[in-house]
């Protein structure tokens, strides 16, 4: 499989919204999620309207070894990965000490350590060629500490600072890799992680996932290694950096807790 684009996390929201995007490009796709049957729709649906072959994989990267066994997956196709997105990722909200440790753990392994190890596999592809894209989601919670999304809000801050070293290294072998920060935005994972209750989903406007994911994508193509969506956003981060820190810490646990209606 020639010029192609492995996208964790497709079966939905910003996942499925990058694969049509890089399809519409002509990228071939490789798609992971655990659900198999979006993931079989999204298929069908690439490759009849872009004319691009899509080849599904379905796996669950809490689990440790998930991603040699995709990466196995690549190899079996002889995929060319020429692009590298980085989405799969989940959230939880409450306070820590009442959390259910296998869940945050399972966060830690799906939001870092599978990134983290996906990109070292693939990575060695791009640098021989001297060619190749990886874009990593990341969040605006990244710029901040977040009370009650404490382990989430510490995975996107990883995230942040494992792209911005990695693009200074690989720079000279012409491999880009951005990260993404978007705000809160309408995927379905605000369901998922239980924060339709906090007050960040509820007193920000979130984005739309096609436009934040084509956001996204036009940064990547540019070579941006910080990509924050929305105006606000950006104002929101440009604060952040300037604020006290204590200042900003009882801020986000201000608004995360006015989650009562």
């Amino acid at each position: 499989m020639k010029n192609t684009a492995v996208i964790t996390g497709a079966s939905g929201g910003l996942g499925r919204e990058f694969a049509r995007l890089f399809a519409k490009d002509g990228y071939n796709l490789i798609l992971a999620a655990r659900n198999g049957e979006k993931l079989q729709k999204l298929k069908e649906e690439t490759e009849k309207e872009y004319g691009v072959t899509a080849e599904i994989f379905i796996c669950d990267l809490s689990e440790t070894e998930a991603p040699e066994k995709l990466f196995a997956f690549c190899k079996e196709k002889q995929a060319e990965i020429a692009a590298l997105v980085n989405n799969a990722g989940f959230g939880d909200f409450g306070e820590f000490y009442r959390s259910d440790l296998t869940k945050q753990t399972e966060m830690v392994q799906v939001n870092d350590m599978a990134l983290m190890r996906l990109t070292r596999l693939i990575l060695p592809q791009m640098i021989a060629r001297k060619s190749g894209k990886i874009l990593n989601v990341a969040s605006v919670a990244a710029f901040a500490p977040g009370p009650l999304m404490s382990v989430y809000y510490a995975t996107k801050a990883f995230v942040l600072s494992f792209t911005e070293a990695l693009a200074v290294e690989t720079k000279p072998y012409n491999v880009s890799i951005t990260a993404l920060c978007p705000g809160p935005t309408k995927t379905g994972f605000e369901s998922a992680a239980a924060l339709e209750k906090s007050g960040l989903f509820k007193n920000l406007k979130n984005a739309d996932a096609a436009k934040t994911a084509a956001f996204g994508y036009k940064k990547m193509n540019k070579g941006k290694v910080i990509a924050v969506h929305g105006a606000g956003n950006r104002f929101l981060v440009r604060m952040m950096k300037f604020a006290p820190r204590a200042l900003v810490r009882k801020c986000v646990y201000k608004i995360q807790k006015e989650k009562q209606s």
